[in-house]
């Protein structure tokens, strides 16, 4: 039985972990951190440094602002952690890889298998097409989203631009007289109402378009990933893991 800690287990997709986990023979959820401390049928903390329960693994789908706490517990405790936020800065990013030398970290910017299958295929569509193809994503998600773009639409921007040496720039978004396109790939975020999450990658040529998409339809289908990721990493030796670890 492998014991996890939720972080942020009070919000949305903590429930929606705390659901999958209820159904899990092999998984039980022994205590939480939230900020909004919460009655979730287990203990819950406001601070790491405050959790006495034994832990196997964290699984975090809160926001940046618990990193720095959670990593430096993490690797005091030797406890594998799942990060399932986004909005992660260039600061964040170089923390995460540091406290990988001292833990397993799990990292990923989807948690869906159908997401990182479609990277596959961006790439491959990239290579393909080459420089006649234009490429343009479009990410939608719910109204309460508060980055943008998404984490998933700009790991499909990175998988498409591995095709071309990662030299391709990035524009989020158009504005204004911005004159003729270049060789960028443009990427462009809608938020309304409660869309779970969706992105297109779409390749425009001359006379024909390929497009290239993904369709959540529930959150479950992230924590699922999330949970299977936690069970995955456990006993692991410290290091950066992501979905193609787990996945190959």
């Amino acid at each position: 039985m492998i014991r996890i800690l939720i972080c942020g287990i009070g919000g949305k997709m903590g429930a929606n972990v705390r659901d999958v986990i209820a159904a899990d023979p092999e998984a039980e959820v022994v205590c939480g951190v939230d900020i909004a401390a919460t009655d979730c049928g287990t203990p819950v903390y406001t601070s790491f440094k405050d959790v006495r329960e034994e832990v196997d693994a964290v699984i975090d789908f809160s926001s940046p602002a618990a990193l720095r706490g959670e990593l430096e517990w993490a690797k005091t405790k030797h406890v594998p952690v799942v990060l399932a936020a986004t909005g992660y800065t260039a600061r964040d990013l170089e923390y995460i890889k540091a406290a990988a030398e001292e833990t397993a970290v799990f990292k990923t910017a989807n948690f869906s298998i159908g997401i990182n299958l479609l990277k596959k295929l961006v790439k491959e569509a990239a290579l393909a097409l080459g420089e006649s193809f234009d490429i343009e994503i479009t990410e939608k998600h719910h109204r309460l989203k508060a980055d943008a773009p998404s984490g998933t639409a700009l790991a499909l921007a990175e998988s498409a631009n591995s095709a071309f040496g990662d030299e391709k720039k990035y524009v989020n978004g158009r504005e204004g007289i911005v004159g003729k396109r270049g060789t960028e790939i443009g990427i462009h975020a809608v938020r309304g109402g409660t869309i779970v999450g969706e992105h297109e990658v779409m390749f425009a040529g001359d006379d024909e378009i390929i497009t290239l998409s993904h369709s959540a339809r529930s959150k479950k289908v992230f924590a699922s990933g999330a949970v299977k990721a936690a069970k995955w990493i456990c006993g692991k030796s410290a290091g950066l893991y992501g979905m193609e670890d787990m996945l190959g």
